[in-house]
């Protein structure tokens, strides 16, 4: 089992940036866990963002945030974060965080949480 808790979310300007954070908590190793970020908007379905490795230096992106978002963990504190730059209105979605064991789907979501790009 995974209990992942996301953080950092809240209203940002075009633009600008945002930090979210996901807590990765229930098991003794990670060592093969992999990580996402999902996004879904109003309306839209839930879209793949960003995913790592948890022990391994290979990130993958969708095109739409490549050069914007970037994905990183911290091993030691069993987190995952979801640095947003270059904010668009289009980034307005509620951001989720999830994992996958082995070549398994992605099984293990977070409460998910609200970012906003607005003037």
């Amino acid at each position: 089992q995974v209990q992942l808790v996301e953080s950092g979310g809240g209203l940002v300007q075009p633009g600008g940036s945002l930090r979210l954070s996901c807590a990765a908590s229930g098991r003794t190793s990670f060592s093969n866990v992999r990580m996402a970020w999902f996004r879904q908007a109003p309306g839209k379905q839930r879209e793949f963002v960003a995913g790592v490795s948890w022990y391994s230096t290979t990130s993958s992106y969708a095109d739409f945030v490549k050069g914007r978002f970037t994905i990183s963990r911290d091993n030691a504190k069993n987190m995952v974060y979801l640095q947003m730059n270059s904010a668009k209105p289009e980034d307005t979605a509620v951001y989720l965080c999830a994992a996958k064991i082995g070549d398994s789907g992605y099984d293990y979501w977070g409460q998910g949480i609200q970012v906003t790009v607005s003037s």
